[in-house]
């Protein structure tokens, strides 16, 4: 923003001894005003193609002067804090951001480059978000204190303690060997922005490598319990629409979309562990499939490996927390006496063969609080700032729109 406002004090200073053509006037003259302060329409155009590059929902010019509306707000009442970014911050976050495509700040500021966006506009982007968290941060965190208490009443109003829970998911995985890692990265991070199950759907054809896939990554009602413990209150987390951020896994990237949730009068004992076979063969997905008509319970993978090497043959009884994360959640799509044969080891060259044994239930496991009380803490900041920001709109004088 220091940038653009240097920008425009040159042209201003300019003015006087050669005037500007009328289009360029237009464009780097008041746009808008918020509070007498300018928003130009060369700001207004940038940060639209920015967000049309980031894939935002609603990318256009409408929504970049809301955005930038917003910002002189957020700006003008951090200047009245003092509050800034220390010496070096920007710097990193701008690095940290574009490190969530896997490229260096250069790399990014490239592709920018090429899409018509000036690097000031991304700085600018970066530096308001930033600043304003750490101000709310600053400002409201000390009202912002869970208890143990409300963390009991969240997980039993959302249910996140998986008794009689189940919920309706679409999935995408993302294949993600590391030459394709940031590629990969990239894709999810834009697919995490929708909110539409059509839009989910459609790039669920286009880019999973899951067989879900030929359903647009629909899953039928499962129970919330056969989730990895460690994703349940992330998944409970969600509104109707609403994806996950992207999740990390061996070779991939996966994303979940809520499609809805409901109570069972009579739900399923969550497991206290898991009983599950890996079987590693080659062949690929054809000899996997070949292999799935020929058992029917982990004891008929015995006879299968027999003579082979005692490695191509797991079998394990684990806690839910203690098993692989890619391996869980495709454990979380099975019966007992299914499988799977969508994951790979040896950089593609090996088929897991997975087959879920038994879940073995217990009494009722704990969830993570700690997940569910930055969640309770998020969501409460985040209804402070927003309140702020409108009664910031609500006083100020806004004209131009």
């Amino acid at each position: 923003m220091r940038a653009l406002n240097i920008l425009c004090s040159l042209i201003a200073l300019t003015v006087g001894f050669s005037p500007l053509p009328t289009a360029a006037q237009s464009q780097f003259g008041p746009s808008i005003t918020v509070n007498n302060t300018a928003i130009t329409g060369y700001e207004i155009d940038q940060r639209a193609k920015l967000l049309e590059l980031f894939r935002t929902p609603g990318a256009g010019r409408s929504l970049a002067q809301e955005q930038l509306i917003e910002d002189r707000l957020k700006q003008s009442e951090m200047d009245k804090a003092g509050l800034q970014l220390a010496d070096g911050a920007l710097q990193t976050s701008l690095e940290e951001f574009a490190g969530r495509a896997n490229l260096t700040l250069d790399q990014f500021y490239a592709v920018l480059s090429q899409n018509g966006v000036a690097p000031e506009t991304l700085r600018d982007f970066v530096e308001i978000g930033v600043t304003w968290r750490d101000y709310v941060r600053s400002r409201f965190g000390s009202r912002v204190q869970i208890t143990e208490g409300q963390i009991d009443r969240a997980l039993a109003s959302s249910g996140a303690t998986t008794d009689g829970i189940e919920v309706l998911l679409s999935e995408i995985i993302i294949p993600a060997p590391p030459p394709q890692a940031a590629s990969a990265t990239a894709t999810a991070e834009r697919i995490a922005q929708t909110r539409s199950t059509a839009t989910f759907s459609a790039e669920a054809r286009r880019v999973s490598a899951l067989p879900s896939k030929n359903n647009g990554g629909q899953l039928g009602w499962l129970p919330i319990s056969n989730y990895p413990p460690q994703l349940r209150s992330l998944i409970l987390g969600l509104g109707t629409g609403e994806v996950t951020a992207p999740i990390q896994i061996p070779n991939g990237v996966a994303l979940f979309q809520m499609r809805g949730v409901r109570e069972v009068p009579t739900p399923r004992p969550v497991p206290s562990a898991i009983e599950y076979a890996a079987y590693y063969m080659g062949g690929g997905q054809s000899a996997a499939r070949a292999l799935a008509d020929q058992v029917d319970t982990c004891d008929d993978l015995y006879g299968v490996a027999q003579g082979q090497p005692a490695e191509v043959l797991e079998r394990d009884s684990l806690a839910p927390a203690d098993i692989p994360q890619d391996v869980a959640l495709e454990l979380a799509r099975l019966d007992a006496g299914e499988v799977s044969y969508n994951l790979t080891r040896a950089n593609g060259q090996t088929t897991v063969f997975l087959m879920l044994c038994n879940r073995v239930s217990a009494g009722q496991e704990g969830v993570d609080r700690d997940a569910v009380r930055n969640q309770l803490r998020g969501t409460l900041l985040a209804g402070f700032a927003d309140a702020l920001l409108a009664d910031l709109r609500a006083t100020a004088t806004i004209t131009g729109q």
